[in-house]
């Protein structure tokens, strides 16, 4: 199964190649995908027919007890034969459906290949949150399928109305999916199916939700609105996706669950109820429409609410008839649905006042509809009769339900003679319609469907052998499937449905008026029009009341929810009854204190900068505490940060006022500062409490001994970084990359990409024997205004630079055994650039760093990705460190640890993020203040340039 499973993946990808080269042809190749499904389920029919099921499990996620499982038995082998066998026919119907170089050709084959191979996976998984990922892969595809036409605003708007609404529906079912898992105790359908299930209200909210889910798959009021829309996707996906596989999913999860659930308080009253009345609405609009696609689209919510009906009641012949008309359903939908195809092909309309006489141009295809339309009415001898009738004869004892099907039968068959005439009827005062000549693998398909349920219909009492072991999951049942089963009441029900369904549409001159006026009070559609704009209108109050734009009131509002919430929590508790030693040297009493005068004092200060400089005392008193913890390595780095943000600050207070506005009030000021004393003293608790709760020895007792007998380092902070925890640090780099292309984007207003920018000719020096830039400190000193300039700051960012640059390649290396490593070093060298912008000007940046920032981060990111491959392919796990012993001649013996490499792209990531701030925030925003005439307080070129 999953080998099936890979090859829709595998033709899925290359869809697009072969399309590419062989146009609509491709089809042909790719219906091979679908059809080895239906080949496979084929071959499987022998071990289906004696009740067994086939399983394979392959390991997937072991820690949380997830696997791969597959588990065909009667129902996911009908499903499979339908998912593979009507789409391997749809893909032939594409090859000549399309014509060459039509637009999105190669992303429809693709996306209808993928789909086939998601819908092929969730009705074969036995893990129901396996079964929910095909679901949700459904939803995508069809979203996909649906919007194929991106140009038309219809097909735009219907891909969003059934995203939206199975979305919805699948959120709901993913919430019961997992309350049923957790209070079964397994996800294994097998495994649950099995054992005795716990009743009580856990069981029922959950049976709520999933049913919520299956009802939104498979378009049951009050969620049918959605597929009348997609009848904006081409007629392949609506036979093939809207007919015989998409909303079928929801039926498919209802017959899986209802051996096991069908007797849970409210499974029967919300599936026979919204299954009656979604028949009765469908087949009520499809009478009213007079486009041939939408007709059998309201047709199919029709059939729909009947399949829920059927499969949902739990009783054993129920579920035998069940199974017979989701395989005549599938044939005679999809077949119609291709047929439609077909005459908007030939007639360029689906329109039925446009259509006349085209029964007589088109007498093939005028036999495969009537065909179709007869299986659909449940005319004998096709298959549609012997489902029909099977249905009937399974609800006798429910007289209102009994009912209700009749009714409901009643429009199918008025429905259904509707749809032959205004197809192929001639019709008086309506000219004959032009109609092209159809090819073969047009007609092919629909053939093929039409002409199965002619032959199973005589043939139904070997699929009673076949559908026989799902019903009996439920029970013995007491009917079987034929195609005469004598004079019974289910066939005189039959005959009353055919009879009332002919009159109706006898008398549809005369009912015209009453039709007209008789509607639901609520149109489906504008139902869902209603909701959505109610929403967007809720969205919009709500953003209006919250966004406000004031970063203050967002802070403070999170700051208040974490006092009043974990706060009076910890009240209520009072889990830190524990002794507390307030310090272990007065030295550490002296550091807290300067911070909270510096805190203290930032809260009241009025200028930015004077606020900026004390928020960065807090930062240094704190790596002053870790000094006196022991811990010089955390102490280095914090230092570094600190340092680091407190040159970007520099870097944005340019553009900002240099104080603080008037606001806010004084007493708001006191009310911030009682936030503020409040979440501090909160957040005390907290880390208190969540002290005090260890109960177990910490993981970290560990690390200072697997530092060194795996990571071969004696720093430990530095191997757990790149060894121990280094999935963790793998992810912190792509964070930093995403937020170094966050930063520069809101501030680059032009490419970031291109050669490298040369200096204006004004500060090249003339020709001479003396080259005039050796006279000078830094090059791009001379592009700045003397005012601008200090001759002190110049001469010792050229003296000290280099020799920074080397130190920091000292911590690099020496950090895997002293204080340092990949991202102290970063931080080193991010510093020296900084103080050489700060000294020159932007210019000069770019002769410190003549790269680009996009180039230094993509580096560092692939170094430390492909020190990870390496280790995989040299035989160890992903990120493994491995000690490499070798001896150089003059040098010595050489220890030399893999993970250097890890901690190597983390040096290049820390760089190109601090290259790409200092290039964003300063060089960009000194060219904005440039483009603005001036004003600012950064670094300034005389006249306009380019600039890095």
């Amino acid at each position: 199964m999953l080998a099936l499973l890979i090859l829709h993946l595998v033709a899925a990808l290359v869809a697009p190649l072969l399309v590419r080269w062989w146009g609509p042809r491709a089809c042909w190749p790719l219906a091979l995908a679908p059809a080895a499904a239906f080949g496979w389920a084929v071959l499987r029919t022998p071990v289906v027919r004696d009740g067994n099921a086939v399983v394979e499990t392959y390991p997937w996620v072991g820690q949380l007890g997830l696997d791969l499982t597959f588990r065909l038995t009667t129902l996911s082998w009908l499903m499979t034969l339908l998912v593979g066998g009507v789409g391997a026919l749809v893909l032939v119907y594409c090859s000549r459906y399309f014509t060459a170089g039509a637009v999105g050709l190669a992303r429809f084959a693709g996306v209808l290949v993928a789909f086939a191979g998601a819908m092929l996976g969730l009705v074969l998984a036995d893990d129901l949150l396996l079964l929910y990922v095909g679901w949700e892969l459904t939803t995508v595809f069809s979203y996909l399928l649906i919007g194929h036409s991106t140009e038309r605003r219809s097909s735009r708007w219907a891909a969003a109305q059934a995203l939206t609404v199975t979305t919805l529906g699948g959120l709901a079912m993913l919430v019961g999916v997992l309350l049923l898992g957790a209070h079964a105790g397994s996800y294994r359908w097998s495994v649950i199916s099995a054992g005795p299930l716990p009743g009580g209200a856990p069981l029922i909210v959950a049976v709520v939700l999933i049913l919520v889910g299956a009802l939104s798959k498979s378009a049951i009021l009050p969620f049918s609105s959605w597929l009348p829309a997609a009848m904006a996707a081409p007629t392949p996906v609506s036979a093939y996706l809207h007919a015989a596989a998409m909303v079928k999913a929801g039926v498919y999860l209802i017959g899986l669950l209802a051996p096991v659930l069908a007797t849970v308080t409210g499974w029967r009253p919300v599936v026979l109820t919204a299954g009656l009345a979604t028949m009765i609405v469908g087949g009520w609009a499809a009478l009213r429409q007079t486009d041939l696609k939408l007709l059998l689209a309201y047709g199919t919510v029709s059939q729909l609410g009947l399949l829920v009906v059927v499969t949902g009641a739990g009783t054993p012949d129920a579920a035998l008839a069940a199974t017979a008309m989701l395989l005549a359903h599938a044939a005679f939908k999809a077949a119609l649905f291709l047929v439609v195809g077909v005459v908007d092909h030939a007639t360029g309309t689906r329109e039925v006042a446009e259509l006349s006489g085209v029964g007589r141009r088109a007498p093939v295809l005028c036999g495969i509809a009537v065909l179709a339309a007869a299986s659909m009415a449940g005319l004998p001898p096709l298959l549609g009769f012997v489902a029909k009738e099977a249905i009937f004869a399974a609800f006798t004892h429910r007289p209102v339900v009994l009912a209700g099907l009749v009714v409901g039968t009643v429009l199918t068959v008025a429905y259904s003679v509707r749809f032959v005439w205004g197809a192929f009827a001639s019709k008086p005062g309506t000219a004959p319609s032009e109609f092209r000549a159809s090819n073969a693998p047009m007609l092919l398909p629909p053939t093929l469907l039409a002409g199965f349920g002619l032959v199973a219909g005589p043939l139904a009492g070997g699929l009673d052998d076949l559908l026989r072991p799902y019903a009996e999951l439920f029970g013995r049942p007491g009917e079987h499937l034929a195609l005469w089963h004598g004079l019974t009441p289910a066939l005189g029900l039959s005959l009353l449905a055919l009879l009332g369904g002919g009159l109706l549409f006898a008398l549809r001159g005369p009912l015209a008026p009453a039709c007209a006026r008789l509607r639901a009070p609520v149109d489906s559609q504008r139902g869902y029009e209603w909701v959505v704009r109610r929403f967007d209108r809720l969205a919009i109050e709500v953003t209006g009341a919250t966004q406000r734009g004031s970063l203050p009131q967002y802070l403070g509002t999170i700051l208040l929810v974490l006092v009043l919430v974990p706060g009076t929590a910890l009240l209520l508790a009072r889990p830190w009854r524990t002794r507390i030693a307030l310090w272990d040297t007065p030295l550490q009493l002296v550091v807290v204190g300067v911070v909270a005068v510096a805190a203290v004092l930032a809260v009241g200060a009025r200028r930015r900068l004077t606020a900026m400089l004390l928020t960065g005392v807090t930062g240094y008193g704190s790596a002053m505490l870790f000094v006196f913890y022991g811990a010089p390595d955390l102490a280095l780095t914090q230092f570094l940060v600190e340092t680091a943000t407190i040159a970007v600050f520099v870097l944005v207070l340019r553009r900002l006022p240099e104080r603080f506005s008037a606001r806010p009030l004084r007493r708001s000021r006191w009310v911030r500062r009682g936030i503020g004393v409040a979440a501090g003293v909160v957040v005390a608790g907290l880390a208190l409490t969540a002290a005090g709760a260890r109960q177990a020895p910490t993981d970290s007792l560990a690390f200072p001994e697997l530092a060194v007998t795996q990571g071969h380092g004696r720093n430990v902070v530095n191997v757990t970084l790149v060894d121990i925890r280094a999935w963790d640090t793998l992810g912190e780099l792509s964070v930093l990359v995403v937020a170094a292309t966050g930063v520069a984007s809101l501030v680059f207003q032009r490419s970031r990409t291109g050669p490298r920018p040369r200096r204006p000719q004004r500060d090249r020096a003339p020709a001479g024997p003396r080259d005039t830039d050796r006279s000078v400190w830094l090059r791009g000193g001379a592009t700045l205004r003397e005012r601008q300039r200090s001759i002190v700051f110049e001469v010792v960012t050229r003296l000290l630079f280099h020799t920074v640059v080397l130190f920091s390649l000292f911590m690099l290396f020496s950090g895997h055994n002293a204080p340092g490593g990949g991202f102290a070093g970063g931080l080193v060298v991010s510093l020296a650039l900084a103080v050489r912008y700060l000294a020159g000007g932007r210019y000069e940046l770019a002769e410190a760093m003549p790269v680009g920032a996009g180039t230094v981060l993509g580096a560092g990111l692939a170094v430390a990705v492909g020190t990870g491959v390496v280790a995989l392919l040299s035989g160890g796990s992903v990120l493994e460190s491995t000690k490499i012993d070798f001896s150089v001649p003059g040098v010595g013996d050489v220890h030399l640890v893999t993970s250097l490499f890890f901690d190597v792209g983390v040096y290049f990531v820390v760089i190109g993020l601090a290259l790409d701030i200092l290039r964003s925030l300063g060089a960009e925003v000194d060219r904005h203040i440039e483009a603005a005439g001036g004003s600012g307080r950064g670094p300034l070129v005389d006249r306009p340039g380019s600039g890095p």
